[in-house]
């Protein structure tokens, strides 16, 4: 009796262990969204470029995220990455020699990150959700390199947000399209064929290739509009 008393002690004991860790990691939490909210709120507009961590400065697609990130800063918008290698280093880099701030949202894992030094603003965090908030919380327009897993979900966390009214419309521009192809082949042979999504969810992207006609594309959607976002459209912010 004696020994499965002393059993229910220990579960109750670690039980209450993991409870207080849980506890304090809201704290956490709560800092990481508190310190990036006040260091990033003075950078809109601002774009975030997302892509893969594994291209090298040499391919084609990060010289041309170079050529767009250099764009986007020289046109007035802080270029958001996130802060590793790759397409992210490209991004960064290119905002960096341009005119407007280039912003770096690091994160911390145990393999493949490392920031990259092209960044005026740094903030790094331990939580991804938090990190992807901060993606979509300042970003005027999404643009989206060739990239993989981590690529696709920030994408599909775009346009969830954009399509559910979770998140004010922006512009989601998809660059290089021989790459992204498959894709939106299938979105509309298979998900718009078989209603998992409307035909005119579609709308959400744009595919273009060239950096001067990404710049143009996200000065055409806010012409008639300004890029401030609308009293309405900060409350739906607060909602993410």
């Amino acid at each position: 009796m004696d020994d499965k008393l002393a059993k229910i002690t220990d579960r109750e004991l670690i039980a209450q262990t993991y409870s207080a860790k849980e506890s304090w990691r809201v704290f956490g939490i709560m800092s990481e969204f508190v310190e990036a909210t006040e260091r990033l709120s003075a950078i809109r507009p601002a774009v975030s470029i997302f892509g893969s961590a594994r291209t090298p400065p040499d391919h084609a697609y990060y010289m041309l995220t170079e050529q767009i990130s250099r764009q986007l800063s020289d046109a007035g918008f802080s270029v958001i990455s996130g802060g590793g290698p790759g397409i992210m280093e490209a991004a960064n880099k290119g905002a960096y020699f341009g005119k407007s701030p280039s912003v770096g949202l690091n994160i911390q894992l145990p393999h493949e990150q490392h920031n990259n030094p092209f960044q005026d603003i740094s903030q790094t965090f331990r939580h991804f959700f938090a990190r992807k908030v901060m993606f979509v919380k300042f970003a005027t327009a999404y643009v989206v390199m060739p990239g993989g897993f981590g690529t696709l979900d920030e994408l599909m966390e775009a346009l969830t947000l954009v399509q559910t009214g979770k998140s004010r419309k922006i512009p989601i521009i998809l660059v290089h399209e021989p790459y992204w192809r498959g894709l939106i082949d299938w979105f509309r042979h298979t998900l718009v064929s078989e209603g998992m999504i409307n035909p005119e969810d579609m709308d959400l992207i744009q595919i273009i290739d060239e950096p001067k006609a990404v710049v143009d594309a996200i000065f055409s959607y806010y012409e008639t509009r300004g890029f401030e976002p609308t009293d309405t459209e900060q409350e739906i912010q607060l909602s993410l």
